[in-house]
């Protein structure tokens, strides 16, 4: 018989409840307002999203990462087991439950990675993060932002989605990345115009669909020209807007 999930722990959230769910000893579930969010044993697209992003920076010397989406680590986790022992990886995280679940019930999975210490998390808007890297100049741009984000950029030319995957929001990006910089992002299912909009912003365009079974999630791996020195004028800023919760 099928053991029932239990609540380990919970939030009152904007969106809904936030629940840690367990069952067992190792099977873990993190749900808002009853929809799952994510499991702990459902994450390869999580893992190659964060392989394939920093994979270009293994040599590299002080690479900095910007990961938007805290979860339960498993982006995080590759990132770091991608990068070298003086990276900087930042994680954009609203929802500091996330960071205290990632520390303790479910620090078994990523081995304690938020902890690591190459790793900050800020607990705010990823962004207002990439808003701020793209305004304040080179010092502050990224080698790689990989945004982790429940539903990713479905639809993202109405609503919400356009806070962070709409045109401006695409400009701010390039602007917050380094010439050469890799702008990865996770979603549900393909979407056509979200690749042409990344096309239109002057991204070169890889998408893939990892796993070999089930509903096998997208990863984009998107790629700012070497050329390009976009500055950050802060013109396309999106201020105002009303943040997209992390996934």
């Amino acid at each position: 018989m099928t053991r029932p999930w239990r609540i380990v722990d919970n939030i009152d959230t904007d969106e809904g409840l936030l629940e840690l769910r367990q069952r067992g000893e190792t099977d873990f579930l993190i749900t808002i307002d009853g929809r799952v969010l994510m499991n702990s044993s459902a994450n390869i697209s999580e893992i190659v999203l964060a392989e394939l992003a920093c994979e270009p920076l293994k040599n590299k010397k002080n690479p900095r990462v910007l990961v938007g989406g805290l979860g339960m680590g498993f982006t995080l986790k590759a990132a770091i087991d991608n990068l070298s022992a003086d990276a900087e990886v930042v994680v954009a995280e609203l929802n500091p439950i996330m960071v205290k679940w990632c520390r303790g019930p479910i620090a078994r999975f990523t081995d304690g990675a938020v902890d690591d210490p190459r790793v900050r998390v800020v607990i705010d808007d990823v962004a207002l993060v990439i808003r701020y890297a793209a305004m304040k100049g080179k010092e502050n741009r990224f080698d790689a932002i990989i945004l982790d984000l429940y539903e990713g950029p479905y639809e993202g030319d109405q609503g919400r989605g356009k806070y962070l995957y709409g045109d401006r929001a695409l400009a701010l990006s390039s602007s917050a990345l380094k010439a050469g910089g890799v702008f990865a992002v996770w979603s549900e299912d393909p979407d056509k115009a979200f690749e042409k909009r990344l096309k239109a912003s002057g991204f070169s365009v890889n998408r893939q669909r990892p796993g070999r079974s089930g509903h096998r999630h997208v990863v984009y791996i998107a790629r700012k020209s070497s050329g390009s020195q976009s500055g950050g004028s802060g013109k396309t800023g999106t201020a105002g807007r009303k943040p997209l919760k992390n996934r």
